[in-house]
């Protein structure tokens, strides 16, 4: 369950932007000319594969204190377990919410006419959620930052003989994040509707998702072969406060190109509310479970003159939404630009032996940084390491952790990689960026990979290590 594959120009420019939906300016390193035709090239190279987006970031490296990323609010203490407490004690989990109360007052769920299929309207939401939260007070503290991920993948057996592995390291390496930051998880290996296969069969399950859980504020899509690379980074979502949907991409390549490349909908932010409930009923009604569907890739090429195949797709359908319906939804679309969201695979994996190397000679000479720890106490030595972090920048030609890689173009479960890079030169890459966001992991357990390329062996860390 993956949006269609696409590679874009590492050297593609990349604006920044201001917190809170100010206005952008230009931090793009190659001319606008140089940054259309990089993107134009790319795009008619992929048309042999077409089932997950990429866009790679090109910011110079620049602190910014909007992106930088603090420690949760202290959790509450968590209570010892003792053989002889009560149930409603061990309803409770260790953050105080209650998984077994849910009273008999009615709520929408008791409604004959709430469905969670794509073609079911659904209204007030807002009002909906909110009632829900007032007969389940547990729910209610922290709700504003509660996040589920959404992933998923096909429901049969891949075809390239090391996909299904593959597939399980990158579902590994999103239950480790969700983990050290609490967050829950949902992975999704059917179509919620038939027709809604490839890259349109996330927004069924996004929005499944979104019903079954209206204690949580934000959804949080995914693709199966993106990995996360930066286990202390955290989402800055006071950053996106008076937005409703976040997605990678250049305002620029958007507004004045027209560029079908010019976002990815491989990997986005979505605020449960009924304004996402409606965004995503227009969005869907150009997908292939319409009759308008053939129409809507005529229409999408015709919006997007670089649009490198004719079907009608998630991703070119979210560029034309911002453009010709702008004042409805661009004002709540935050474009982000300026840190890896999600980032281009080759431009970062040959970065991964020098950033490693860079925040072991910090660790070295700040104790604190290196001293062994709980896992569930990490979201704080993340906090710390900004101090010493605020010259790395962000997105390309830093030398921070890269918060997610995406592999474009590489099609794990398939192996119908791009032609103009070997699938060996794939599988290798993913092992290096899986082991390297494993070694954050296993830290907390005593043992490191050694070699990047070695997923099967671990050594156990000295005391007081990297020192």
């Amino acid at each position: 369950m993956k949006s269609t594959e696409l590679f874009q120009s590492p050297f593609s420019g990349q604006p920044s932007r201001t917190t809170g939906g100010g206005r952008r300016s230009s931090l793009s390193i190659a001319s606008d000319a140089f940054v259309f035709f990089s993107g134009a090239v790319a795009a008619l190279l992929l048309v042999w594969t077409f089932s997950t987006f990429s866009n790679p970031q090109t910011t110079q490296p620049q602190p910014n204190p909007n992106l930088i990323t603090h420690a949760s609010n202290p959790k509450p203490e968590p209570k010892p377990f003792l053989p002889s407490v009560s149930d409603d004690v061990c309803a409770k989990n260790f953050d105080g919410l209650n998984f077994q109360q849910d009273p008999p007052d009615p709520n929408f769920y008791d409604d004959p006419t709430f469905g969670y299929t794509i073609d079911t309207k659904i209204t007030n939401w807002d009002e909906k959620r909110k009632e829900w939260l007032k007969q389940h007070p547990s729910f209610g503290s922290g709700a504003e930052e509660r996040v589920v991920m959404v992933s998923g993948s096909q429901s049969g057996p891949c075809t390239n003989p090391i996909g299904d592995h593959l597939l399980l390291r990158f579902y590994k390496n999103k239950v480790d994040y969700c983990r050290r930051h609490g967050y829950d998880i949902v992975y999704n290996q059917v179509l919620l509707h038939p027709q809604m296969h490839t890259f349109w069969a996330k927004i069924p399950a996004v929005r499944a998702v979104m019903l079954a859980h209206p204690e949580a504020e934000w959804i949080w899509w995914v693709d199966s072969d993106a990995a996360f690379t930066d286990m202390d980074f955290q989402l800055p979502l006071q950053r996106y406060k008076n937005h409703n949907f976040v997605v990678h991409g250049w305002p620029k390549l958007i507004y004045e190109k027209k560029s079908w490349t010019s976002l990815n909908a491989g990997v986005f932010l979505i605020r449960n509310s009924q304004w996402a409930l409606d965004f995503m009923d227009v969005w869907s009604g150009m997908g292939p479970q319409t009759p308008n569907y053939e129409k809507w890739g005529e229409v999408l090429r015709e919006t997007c003159k670089d649009k490198a195949f004719p079907e009608s797709d998630d991703q070119t359908g979210l560029v034309y939404l911002l453009l010709k319906e702008k004042e409805k939804w661009g004002d709540k679309v935050y474009v982000e630009g300026e840190y890896y969201f999600e980032g281009y695979w080759l431009e970062i994996v040959e970065t991964l032996d020098n950033i490693t190397e860079k925040y072991n000679n910090i660790e070295r000479g700040v104790r604190r940084l290196r001293r062994r720890h709980g896992e569930k106490v990490s979201e704080s030595y993340g906090a710390l390491w900004e101090e010493y972090l605020k010259d790395a920048g962000y997105g390309k030609f830093s030398w921070r952790r890269p918060f997610i890689t995406h592999f474009t173009g590489c099609q794990p479960c398939s192996g119908k990689h791009n032609q103009m890079y070997s699938g060996q030169s794939c599988w290798d890459a993913m092992r290096k960026v899986l082991n390297f966001a494993d070694n954050q992991v296993l830290r907390n357990y005593g043992f490191v990979h050694r070699d990047l390329l070695d997923s099967g062996s671990v050594s156990p860390l000295p005391f007081d290590y990297p020192a």
